[in-house]
C-alpha cells in the first residue's frame, strides 16, 4: 500500500466553505486510471486534481482533472487549487511552472506574498464556435428556464472554449439570474447533441463597478449541476466580450473581475487578464487565490 496526500481546497476565495471546492492529491504518481476515478467520486468535487510527474520534455509537472464520472481536460478552479497545493507542500517562491495538461503544456505562475499564494493560469488556445441557429437557440434558452425576453441582445449565444468549451449566454438581469432553475435532462440532451457540457449564463455589469460580471454555470453532463466558481466558463467570456466589442478596452490588455456563486451560497471571485492582439483576444490568464480546508493521507 501507498499513502497519497489528499487536500481539500476552496478555490477564488479566502474564506472558508466559500468559492469552489476542488480535491487535489498531491503524490499521485502510482494511482490507475480507475483509482483516481475513485478517489474524485469519493471526495465529490465538481472536480479533484491529481499532480503527476510530466511525460514530455518541456513540462515540470503533469495535471489530471477528474469529475466524480468522467475525466476532463483541465479545470480552472482545481488548476488554482493544485498549485496552491504544490505551493505548500514546497515552500515555494513566487515562480512559473510549465505544467502539462490534456489541454496543452501550459504556464502557471505562483505569487508569494505575506507568507501565501495567488496563482495565474494561463488558459489554452481561444477558440470560437459559430454562434447558434434559432432552434438551437430557443432549445437551450428554454432548458435554462430563460425566455427570449430575458437575453442581452448584444450577445449572441455561441460555444467558446480557452480549452475546455462552455456555451456563453447572456442576459440583462441580475434577479433573473439568480432565480434561474434549469431543466437538467434537457440540458444533457442537448449537451450531447451539441458536443458541449457547460452552459454559462452571465451578466454583464456597468464598467465602473468593482464586479463586470456576475455568473451561473450548470454542467449536468458531467455530473455538476451547477459549478460554484468557473475558471474555464469566465476565461472564454474573456475572449468572448473582446471580440463581440462589449466592453471598452486598451489596445493590449483588459482585466476585470467577476463574481459567481451567489445563488448557491458559495461566493467567490476571480480575475481574468485578456492579452489583445490586432484588436482581436489572443491569450487568457485567470488570476485566483484559495484556502485549506482540510489535508489528510489515504492508503491504498
Amino acid at each position: 500500500m501507498k499513502s497519497y496526500m489528499v487536500y481539500q481546497i476552496d478555490s477564488f476565495t479566502k474564506e472558508t466553505f466559500k468559492g469552489n471546492p476542488a480535491g487535489v492529491v498531491y503524490n499521485a504518481d502510482g494511482l490507475s486510471d480507475e483509482q483516481m476515478k475513485k478517489i474524485a467520486r469519493e471526495l465529490n468535487n465538481s472536480e479533484t486534481a491529481f499532480i503527476l510527474p510530466p511525460t514530455v520534455e518541456n513540462a515540470h509537472g503533469r495535471i489530471r482533472y477528474f469529475t466524480p464520472t468522467t475525466e476532463v481536460p483541465i479545470c480552472g478552479h482545481a488548476t488554482i487549487a493544485a498549485m496552491y497545493v504544490k505551493a505548500l507542500e514546497e515552500d515555494l517562491e513566487s515562480s512559473v511552472f510549465n505544467m502539462q495538461t490534456k489541454a496543452g503544456v501550459l504556464p502557471f505562475e505562483v505569487i508569494k506574498k505575506a507568507n501565501d499564494y495567488k496563482i495565474i493560469m494561463t488558459q489554452g488556445k481561444i477558440e470560437f464556435s459559430e454562434p447558434f441557429d434559432k432552434d438551437i437557440s430557443n432549445r437551450i434558452i428554454k432548458a435554462i428556464g430563460l425566455t427570449a425576453t430575458d437575453l442581452d441582445s448584444k450577445c449572441p449565444i455561441q460555444i467558446v472554449s480557452t480549452g475546455h468549451s462552455k456555451v456563453l449566454i447572456g442576459i440583462r438581469s441580475k434577479e433573473t439570474l439568480n432565480q434561474l432553475k434549469p431543466d437538467y435532462l434537457k440540458l444533457i440532451e442537448l449537451s450531447n447533441e451539441i458536443h458541449c457540457n457547460g452552459y454559462y449564463v452571465f451578466v454583464l455589469g456597468q464598467q465602473t463597478d468593482d464586479i463586470l460580471i456576475h455568473g451561473r454555470m450548470f454542467a449536468p453532463a458531467v455530473g455538476i449541476n451547477e459549478d460554484p466558481v468557473t475558471g474555464n466558463a469566465n476565461g472564454p467570456l474573456g475572449a468572448y466580450l473582446i471580440k463581440h466589442k462589449l466592453v471598452n478596452y486598451n489596445k493590449d490588455m483588459y482585466q476585470f473581475k467577476i463574481q459567481q456563486g451567489q445563488a448557491i451560497n458559495r461566493v467567490g471571485h476571480m480575475e481574468v487578464q485578456v492579452i489583445i492582439k490586432d484588436d482581436q483576444p489572443s491569450q487568457i490568464r485567470i488570476i485566483g487565490q484559495a484556502t485549506t480546508v482540510f489535508k489528510t493521507k489515504i492508503h491504498i
